[in-house]
């Protein structure tokens, strides 16, 4: 079978579009904003360093399935409707996204503390 793909960008970041059966070359997410606005409230700045590291190695991260997710973050857990939830920081947060494996988009649903994550169902929380 001959794959076919073209290159596109977004947001200046060279992916793969996904022609007759190609698959994208790195994960989209959607959206940084929404994390930036978590760690920019003071209560929650600790929470920069380790949101970062998460963004910049989910973007160069070409995740075709759970499996995948967890390959290369162990404690992930892997959730009912495409949810994924990240410990960030120690445990001290927790990050839910939706994941679209063959498009390679990545929602951020949630970002909150362990007692925040708590009290959500991570299949349908929607914040943001």
């Amino acid at each position: 079978m001959l794959l076919i793909s073209c290159l596109i960008l977004i947001k200046n970041k060279p992916i793969l579009s996904p022609v007759m059966g190609g698959r994208y070359k790195a994960m989209r997410v959607i959206a940084k904003s929404t994390i930036k606005k978590f760690w920019r409230k003071s209560i929650y700045s600790d929470s920069r360093g380790a949101l970062e590291s998460w963004y910049e190695e989910t973007v160069k991260s070409n995740w075709l399935s759970p499996q995948a997710v967890k390959d290369q973050y162990g404690n992930a857990s892997i959730c009912g409707n495409n949810r994924v939830v990240f410990n960030i920081s120690g445990n001290k947060y927790r990050l839910v996204v939706e994941i679209q494996y063959q498009a390679g988009i990545v929602w951020v649903k949630f970002i909150g503390t362990h007692a925040q994550y708590d009290k959500i169902n991570v299949e349908d929380v929607n914040e943001y």
